[in-house]
């Protein structure tokens, strides 16, 4: 068993440490990632109506979002319809404001047909932003925040930013922001939505297993 450090190190460890803390905080600040060593996630605006239980029976019943950044500050705001895991709203851009959130939710209004649609999501600002919950309001959707802390709690939103790191951000060095953002857009909707097959989905791809189901539960 290792012997405890001496009074004395442990003393000399917290003022160097209380020294450099704000140069610390300013690296992180130019690098983007200072909200998440200072801030906390902020108090629901929605109850939580999902209970971790990830599944659907038709398309637009339940959809989830969540924002991500890479390490260039790129911002991604995506929406995913979890009855057939397709990515039905996106919004990138260079700043991470409540803009980003509401295009993205902007982007899925306009594509689908809300039918008690139900928008589970984490606690980020941007998602709690006034302006974001009066667009699921003006358009009939139901919000629903996950709690705070709970590794699993938007598991089936994590697995699709997995596969993104995986497949595009990790792939490369990328030179400027619109390389990325291009690349993101190419990858989800050609290579996510149309080429990679899915287990849950019965080695269907998103685009293909909707209008075939859909077909079958009509006839």
């Amino acid at each position: 068993m290792p012997k405890p450090y001496p009074p004395e190190f442990r003393r000399d460890v917290v003022a160097v440490a209380r020294k450099h803390e704000a140069r610390l905080h300013q690296i992180a600040k130019d690098f983007g990632i200072s909200r998440g060593l200072t801030r906390k996630a902020g108090p629901p605006v929605h109850d939580d109506l999902v209970k971790r239980k990830f599944t659907a029976t038709r398309p637009n019943q339940l959809w989830l979002t969540e924002h991500r950044t890479d390490e260039g500050k790129i911002y991604l705001c995506a929406i995913k319809d979890v009855y057939s895991n397709k990515i039905v709203g996106y919004s990138i851009d260079s700043r991470m404001k409540a803009s980003l959130a509401v295009a993205a939710a902007r982007n899925a209004i306009g594509q689908r047909t809300i039918d008690g649609t139900i928008l589970h999501s984490d606690r980020g600002s941007q998602i709690r932003s006034n302006a974001f919950v009066r667009v699921l309001k003006n358009n009939g959707i139901t919000g629903s925040m996950g709690r705070v802390g709970a590794c699993g709690d938007n598991a089936a939103m994590e697995s699709f930013f997995a596969l993104l790191q995986k497949n595009v951000l990790d792939r490369q060095r990328w030179s400027t922001r619109e390389e990325l953002r291009l690349a993101m857009v190419v990858w989800i909707e050609r290579t996510y939505h149309r080429k990679r097959r899915q287990r849950r989905l019965g080695k269907l791809t998103p685009v293909e297993f909707e209008p075939i189901n859909m077909a079958l539960k009509a006839a």
